[in-house]
């Protein structure tokens, strides 16, 4: 279902950019579209619920400024259907769903959304851990049952335990702040090591390889890129604690769904706590799937997401760990100004293609 904002289409002059808006919900459509028009003037807005992938032809054509979500796909053929595009504004601080050596090629500019939920995001790492660690999960689950009894829900204490943080942006620094409030040591890994930092939190910067043999608890916060795809793997698994906890409230394409679910059955693993999964963008969905390419591996991803979800000591979350009010509205703040910058001339906010 789309919704275009007709009065603006009336009044605003024809060299007005057009912005076409995605994945929006009824709250973001409201709040976008008067911030847009409140800070920069009137505009010609489409904004839709739906994906990219399911926005028609036409609309798709007038597009300059493209504000999408991590679940469109904005790749060669989508960049060749709109023209016109001159601005890619995710909503989102990654942006593994934008092609960037393509957009670069055609002289698209992609802002992203760099902080927003250091926070948020931390405190839902925490949710997961804790859930985990003291079974919360499973004692709810038998709570609604009528079942009052303990038995097999004993969990551990966080204090004293090592936690292996791989990322220290600014969601793995509060991520840290966080568990050194719990009395946890901390070892960190991060290309870019900030041992000022280290020095005040209290942490340790160590190998990856040290990292997984020493944690008890392993929390991934890197981004998607060419040298993070499936960082954790059997290989990887191989080197963790026995009994480790597995976090993943990045993305997913850090971790091979195959291979977790083989750790887990093996017993290797304690348990995982997942709020991102590689191929999540069909688990809503799934009859996408029929359309999209690649369609056989991705069905072995979403049957592998499903026998995940049978395992009593895997908690999966549909990646809502950014999904705070406060969070939220720092995401459509940040958006409007990086639109902003770009309309008047200082684009903000931009990101290139990395290795």
């Amino acid at each position: 279902m789309q919704q275009t904002n007709t009065q603006a289409r009336q009044n605003q002059p024809a060299s007005q950019a057009h912005i076409l808006i995605t994945e929006t919900s009824p709250e973001e459509k409201q709040y976008l579209s008067h911030a847009l028009e409140q800070r920069i003037g009137p505009l010609e807005i489409t904004l839709s619920q739906e994906k990219l992938a399911e926005i028609s032809a036409e609309e798709m054509a007038q597009a300059e400024i493209l504000i999408p979500f991590i679940h469109s796909q904005v790749g060669p053929a989508e960049m060749e259907a709109m023209p016109r595009l001159k601005l890619i504004a995710t909503r989102s601080t990654g942006y593994d769903h934008i092609d960037l050596a393509q957009a670069a090629q055609r002289g698209i500019l992609v802002a992203n959304v760099p902080g927003y939920g250091e926070n948020a995001v931390a405190e839902h790492t925490f949710a997961l851990i804790l859930m985990l660690s003291r079974k919360i999960h499973l004692a709810y689950t038998r709570a609604l049952q009528g079942n009052y009894t303990i038995e097999g829900l004993r969990g551990f204490d966080l204090y004293g335990k090592t936690l292996g943080v791989v990322g220290t942006g600014a969601i793995g620094i509060h991520v840290i702040r966080i568990a050194r409030g719990f009395g946890m040591q901390v070892l960190a890994y991060d290309v870019r090591e900030n041992r000022q930092i280290a020095e005040v939190l209290g942490f340790s910067y160590a190998s990856l390889d040290d990292l997984l043999t020493q944690s008890d608890i392993v929390t991934l916060h890197a981004p998607a890129l060419p040298s993070t795809y499936h960082m954790i793997s059997r290989e990887t698994l191989l080197k963790m604690k026995r009994g480790a906890l597995l976090i993943n409230t990045a993305r997913g394409s850090l971790v091979d769904v195959h291979d977790l679910a083989w750790a887990l059955d093996n017993h290797m693993l304690a348990g995982a706590g997942l709020d991102a999964l590689e191929g999540e963008e069909f688990l809503q969905n799934e009859e996408e799937l029929l359309k999209a390419p690649g369609t056989e591996e991705k069905l072995k991803l979403l049957v592998q997401h499903h026998i995940l979800q049978r395992h009593s000591n895997v908690i999966i979350t549909p990646h809502i760990a950014f999904n705070s009010e406060e969070a939220l509205r720092r995401i459509l703040d940040t958006t409007v100004e990086n639109v902003r910058a770009f309309l008047a001339g200082k684009p903000q906010n931009l990101v290139v293609p990395r290795e």
